[in-house]
């Protein structure tokens, strides 16, 4: 069973049309005003993002590092939404919403490996890694497992539309994106050297995570710039200085930046980390850094690559979740423990250096004294870009259900 997510669009238009007048200052053309306040701090504003930025798109969920073997499971909130991510025994990855059919009991509580059975344990209805429901203990009366008015084929899980590429676990929670490929073409084809890459992921010192007290935007919005960095990352102005980036701006899909000075770590001695092979020579120096919308943030260098997923914690608070890679198993040896712990910590200090700013612009949404502030003609663009999109994607509001979809037409 496929299940799409389907808020369906009642009540939504009152939504839309109290936001509308500032969504629409906002996508002009030639606009410098960005998102005003309710887009960070109300809950309707919340909601309608749900159904529109985050339904309607390829989002990241999580890691392919969650379900690295056949079997493994994570379960995960998305928007409120118990989800379920499980990797079959073909080595698929694979989305459910995470509740048994029988009673909405939650399915899965912990990561970990499943042995290939998802067994709820209120009842004890399982399922398979394809979700199909394999056992419905006592359905026809004690000691019998079935029944002829019940067919188990009709109660499979529901599943989310999902796709893999760089790290990431991408999903379409109303089911009626255009296919991964064709909605990130142009990401795809910025970064095709980057594909088929061989992603090695070494456990707790490829990973991070932070709870933000912010709303979800903001850590998108301050990674699309590198307009703060001598204030806010001195040390890695240091030698990647603002003068050394540019911008990075495709509009309706991604925006940031990008490095032409990337200066790869080095053991004391002298060790770095194995360089993909087949790169061009921009990528001896460079390195690029883009929000992947709605709500992923990826960065690539010659030698290692990260995602961050950002997950909303409802409109003022989100969690961002982050897991390196590199492009060779020989950094698992452990002539590499310390040059990766220390690849970590470098990460771990930028992005803890970002805090302070994006949950002091989150206080500041409470000030009638902002009206959405202004973008700067320069160093803004991408931001802006962002800004665009989020606001032309809620003016849309959420697709029809399927049902209404003729009528609508």
């Amino acid at each position: 069973m496929t299940g799409s997510y389907d808020g369906g669009t009642a009540g939504f238009s009152d939504k839309i049309s109290s936001l509308a007048p500032a969504l629409q200052a906002v996508a002009a053309e030639g606009s410098s005003v960005g998102l005003p306040n309710p887009c960070y701090m109300e809950a309707d504003a919340w909601m309608l993002e749900r159904e529109t930025v985050f339904a309607k798109h390829w989002a990241g969920l999580g890691f392919t590092a969650d379900i690295a073997k056949p079997g493994d499971c994570h379960p995960i909130d998305f928007l409120g939404q118990p989800l379920l991510m499980v990797r079959d025994k073909k080595g698929r990855a694979r989305v459910f919403h995470n509740v048994c059919r029988h009673r909405g009991m939650l399915l899965v509580e912990k990561a970990g490996p499943s042995k290939g059975v998802l067994r709820c344990r209120y009842h004890s209805w399982a399922y398979d890694l394809e979700g199909r429901l394999k056992r419905t203990p006592y359905i026809g009366g004690p000691h019998e497992d079935t029944h002829p008015d019940f067919d188990p084929n009709c109660y499979g899980l529901a599943e989310v539309r999902a796709h893999e590429w760089l790290g990431v676990v991408w999903i379409n929670l109303d089911g009626r994106a255009p296919a991964f490929e064709e909605a990130n073409a142009k990401i795809l084809e910025r970064w095709r050297e980057f594909a088929g890459a061989p992603l090695t992921h070494t456990g707790d010192d490829c990973r991070l995570q932070f709870e933000l007290g912010t709303n979800w935007k903001l850590a998108i919005e301050n990674y699309c710039e590198a307009y703060h960095l001598p204030w806010v990352h001195p040390a890695l102005n240091s030698y990647s200085r603002i003068e050394d980036h540019y911008n990075i701006v495709e509009p309706g899909n991604f925006s940031g930046q990008g490095t032409t000075v990337y200066n790869p770590l080095l053991s004391p001695d002298g060790r770095k980390f194995p360089a993909l092979s087949g790169l061009s020579s921009m990528w001896d120096a460079g390195a690029e850094y883009v929000s992947l919308y709605p709500n992923v943030m990826l960065g690539v260098h010659r030698d290692h690559c990260y995602a961050i997923v950002v997950l909303p914690d409802g409109p003022t608070r989100c969690r961002e979740r982050l897991s390196l890679y590199y492009f060779d198993e020989a950094v698992r040896d452990p002539d590499y423990a310390e040059l990766r712990a220390t690849n970590q910590r470098t990460w771990e200090q930028v992005f803890v250096e970002d805090v302070f700013a994006v949950e002091g612009m989150q206080k500041g949404r409470a000030s009638p004294g902002f009206d959405g502030g202004v973008f700067t003609p320069v160093m803004d663009p991408p931001t802006r870009c962002f800004h665009v999109w989020a606001a032309e994607t809620m003016l849309e509001g959420p697709r029809p259900p399927e049902g209404l979809r003729a009528a609508a037409e």
